[in-house]
């Protein structure tokens, strides 16, 4: 089994504390050793990488992946063909920018997510470690519902009204090979008039049956659950992944922080932010937006999100990303929106996005920490992440991916080395 060592490193364990000058050795697929205190590992056998002090870490993990979204065509007017291929290109993309690892949050088509996790995991394509979803299972008048009387519009979802045809249409989910199932037990924004982000879409009766048939056949759940109704079921009928949440009263709050080891809030923020401010370019102006009520909801949603970290409940970055204003590539912008909407410090948005991201991953064990034992995915970064988490949106900063104890990016020479020797010539 091939045997490397990482020198000259700056270590970033994964568990929130500051990073400490080391040596790390990984065997075959797995993290052998991690030295520190000017301590060293044996190099017998070694292939040896001089890190010249940028910083090792573990890889990046997005709870809240869309891997399969793209735009701005409409999704429902894309030929599968093409589609597999777009999201094949996508999951190159994602772990291009350092995420290794990914929980589907809704495919764009039924077997999606499926096709790509298994050709991922049979080494044929590049991509991060993958979690596939279902489509997001939604009600007549819910999120995702463009269909009209007189115009039949599908861009993204499963229709299933009642709790007899969602539970038909979880079965057939588990029967296809999704590892998690996505209810919409809320509306939003999007849908102004129809079912907006404060109301529920989705009767108790419709997401109990998604949830018995996830738990019966050893799926997983996640939800689009913005208001406290909704969050409220999430927790009742086990539902793990929470999406947005940024509507939790002081009950729903309550209850998170009761059973904050088993549940993960991922708000998608920057979604929020890039919709109120930024998606003008995409038919939506900041006004339009403010009349919907994103700006309202990043205002309050961000005082929501501020008393959920001080509760203890583990708030994650990420989501969203791969729509026309959001594109894939673009997910490193939620750590400085973490920063200036919930107060969050550096470490503990870079345990969020690894040792927390891992727990929500379901591979608490095995991943988001540098820690023998555990998988060698590994990020390689130019500079301090814990002074400047900027670092992450610019992909040459990112000297190296490793994932699975193999380089995704074999680990290049730090940009400001690169530079001196330049100058000399």
């Amino acid at each position: 089994m091939a045997r490397t060592v990482f020198t000259n490193v700056s270590i970033y364990d994964g568990n929130g504390k500051r990073p400490f000058r080391g040596e790390v050795s990984i065997q075959g697929n797995r993290i052998e050793k991690v030295a520190r205190n000017g301590q060293k590992l044996s190099r017998r056998g070694a292939a040896v990488v001089d890190g010249d002090g940028a910083t090792l870490m573990p890889g990046l993990v997005n709870a809240h992946c869309h891997m399969s979204y793209t735009g701005p065509e409409s999704m429902s007017e894309i030929p599968p063909e093409e589609h597999t291929l777009i999201t094949m290109h996508n999951a190159k993309t994602i772990i291009d920018h350092g995420v290794t690892a990914a929980v589907g949050a809704g495919a764009a088509k039924t077997r999606l997510d499926i096709v790509i996790r298994n050709e991922i995991d049979a080494g044929r394509i590049p991509g991060p470690r993958y979690r596939a979803c279902s489509p997001e299972i939604t009600v007549t008048g819910g999120l995702g519902d463009q269909r009209m009387e007189h115009y039949y519009k599908n861009d993204l979802s499963l229709f299933a009204d009642g709790p007899e045809e969602i539970r038909q249409a979880c079965r057939m989910l588990v029967r296809e090979g999704v590892d998690i199932i996505k209810l919409m037990p809320s509306g939003d924004h999007l849908i102004p008039g129809a079912c907006d982000a404060t109301q529920s879409a989705m009767d108790e009766d419709e997401i109990a049956a998604g949830a018995r048939v996830a738990h019966q056949r050893g799926r997983r759940l996640a939800a689009h659950a913005r208001n406290p109704e909704s969050i409220r079921l999430c927790i009742k009928y086990g539902i793990e992944l929470i999406y947005h949440a940024t509507y939790a009263d002081e009950e729903s709050l309550d209850l998170l922080e009761e059973h904050r080891d088993k549940h993960w809030v991922v708000p998608a923020i920057g979604f929020t932010h890039a919709t109120a401010y930024e998606a003008g370019d995409f038919g939506i102006t900041p006004e339009e937006a403010e009349r919907w009520g994103f700006v309202r909801e990043l205002e309050i949603g961000a005082e929501t999100l501020k008393k959920m970290h001080k509760r203890g409940i583990k708030v994650l970055p990420f989501g969203d990303y791969g729509f026309p204003w959001t594109p894939h590539g673009q997910m490193a912008r939620d750590f400085e929106h973490f920063v200036n909407y919930l107060g969050m410090k550096p470490h503990e948005i870079l345990r969020a996005a690894t040792q927390y991201g891992a727990e929500a991953f379901a591979a608490p064990d095995e991943l988001g920490r540098i820690k023998p034992g555990y998988l060698a995915d590994l990020l390689l970064i130019d500079g301090n992440p814990f002074t400047d988490l900027t670092l992450f949106q610019d992909e040459a900063n990112i000297l190296m991916v490793m994932k699975d104890g193999a380089c995704h990016r074999p680990p290049q020479e730090r940009r400001a080395l690169a530079q001196q020797v330049a100058a000399a010539e």
